[in-house]
């Protein structure tokens, strides 16, 4: 038991295809410098909040558990092991290489029960109950160390609720990026909403294994470590509570109308809604933390790169993204207007064009560098945010209705941590969790000026 909730079993489910949908030998996937960059930070950890079906108990459990086989047919890889290959450089480096096994061992499938814990417990609190992050698998578990003891690159758990299922899948992010884990998703609850067979042809496309090189790049790229344990700087976390915030669709517009016309004359592209948003989070997180106006302030933002780059087909299995960087003053950020926040969010975005990502890609092989989360940790006025509002998360009806609600798990949660998701209400509503040490965050959620583009309950 953990937090109250009872793990009931644990399995390793391998793919079930149909004749001709599974390789018939292994096959290796080499990793990429976007995928490297990140295998040293914590698995992806998303999941639903599904209401109760009306068959519950095993037969729910064990038509998830035979669905979860067939997506993984699709998503062959994912069933697969990262290995660790030492190399002989030119120079006579000691270096190793990381690929991906697709040789089908499976993801491991977890059935665990929260008892006295209710839906509305988790969709309708302010404050995210820690007995959430119970409801998700692997954690704790960076990406690098599932080539350390041949763990699973993927999880999934299915955690039954007093009146509910929340359904939760943990994937390693040295192999996918957030758009392959809601692809994903996606083809799960498909499968299932279908009858769990897979049988027919489905709406949700399958994915593209191949892994994308700028050219020139070596293949596979040598890492300048003895061991791979060399390379992984464990975090660790200082105490954080979580609140999770909608913003309606007309907060959304009201706050981009304000960003634009502020910088009317002066901005030559068009503010974005989630950039509006976010300079709204960052002007009032700088308020709560009470830091002195010379202090540099940063925010850093995940781009993907699957619409600018022709090679990269939408489908795309692996890491496409990875963060750009404002930065200001705490007084600048304070004593400016909004629009000219949302401004910097804007210009940091935009720098993100094809040319310099492309020579980012070419140097990184003889550069290699590591996102950690201390980094972000130990900067007192850093904020990131993660994941995105166009991820569809409530278009995964698993057979017996919509989701309810999203929540993210405890991976990677640090103070400034951000999570975007789309709004439960859809029409350009957008949800943000929100990490912060416990006192900065109580005076966030008492900010009547940020709090009043919150959505009341009654509005989700």
């Amino acid at each position: 038991m953990e937090d109250g909730v009872l793990i009931m079993s644990r399995r390793m489910v391998r793919p079930v295809g149909h004749a001709g949908e599974l390789p018939e030998h292994e096959t290796v996937h080499y990793l990429t410098p976007l995928d490297l960059r990140i295998i040293t930070v914590d698995y992806i950890q998303k999941g639903v909040v599904l209401p109760k079906p009306a068959t519950g108990g095993e037969n729910v459990v064990e038509h998830l558990a035979s669905s979860f086989a067939r997506a993984l047919a699709r998503f062959y890889p994912l069933a697969g092991r990262l290995a660790v290959a030492e190399i002989v450089t030119p120079g006579g480096v000691p270096s190793i290489s990381i690929s991906l096994r697709c040789n089908g061992e499976g993801a491991e499938f977890v059935h665990a029960v929260a008892p006295g814990v209710a839906v509305a417990d988790v969709t309708d609190s302010l404050f995210v109950p820690r007995v959430v992050w119970s409801f998700f698998p692997l954690n704790g578990m960076l990406g690098a160390d599932a080539a350390v003891d041949s763990r699973p690159v993927l999880a999934a758990q299915v955690t039954e609720l007093d009146d509910g299922i929340f359904v939760a899948l943990s994937l390693n992010h040295g192999v996918a990026d957030g758009f392959s884990f809601w692809h994903l998703f996606h083809t799960w609850s498909e499968i299932s909403r279908d009858g769990g067979k897979g049988d027919g042809e489905l709406a949700t496309p399958p994915p593209v294994f191949d892994r994308w090189f700028v050219d020139g790049s070596p293949v596979p790229i040598p890492l300048p470590f003895p061991k791979l344990e060399d390379m992984i700087r464990r975090p660790v976390y200082t105490p954080v509570d979580e609140c999770f915030l909608h913003f309606s669709p007309e907060s959304v517009r009201t706050l981009k109308a304000k960003a634009n016309a502020e910088m009317a004359g002066e901005a030559t592209a068009t503010i974005s809604s989630l950039q509006s948003l976010l300079a709204h989070v960052w002007r009032a997180v700088c308020r709560a933390r009470c830091l002195a106006p010379e202090l540099e302030t940063v925010f850093a933002i995940a781009v993907g790169w699957r619409a600018r780059f022709k090679e990269l087909p939408q489908e795309y299995m692996g890491n496409t993204a990875a963060p750009v960087v404002a930065k200001a003053t705490v007084g600048e950020i304070l004593d400016k207007e909004l629009g000219w926040t949302a401004w910097l969010l804007n210009r940091a975005v935009a720098s993100a064009d094809e040319a310099s990502v492309r020579r980012m890609l070419a140097a990184w092989p003889e550069n290699p560098s590591f996102m950690t989360m201390d980094a972000l940790q130990r900067h007192p006025g850093a904020m990131g945010i993660s994941s995105s509002p166009r991820f569809d998360v409530f278009g995964n009806d698993f057979g017996w209705g919509r989701p309810v609600g999203v929540r993210s798990g405890p991976g990677n949660k640090l103070a400034g941590k951000m999570t975007v998701h789309e709004g439960r209400g859809g029409g350009g509503s957008i949800a943000l969790e929100i990490c912060l040490a416990p006192e900065v965050l109580a005076r966030l959620v008492a900010d009547e000026e940020f709090m009043g583009a919150v959505a009341a309950a009654t509005d989700q």
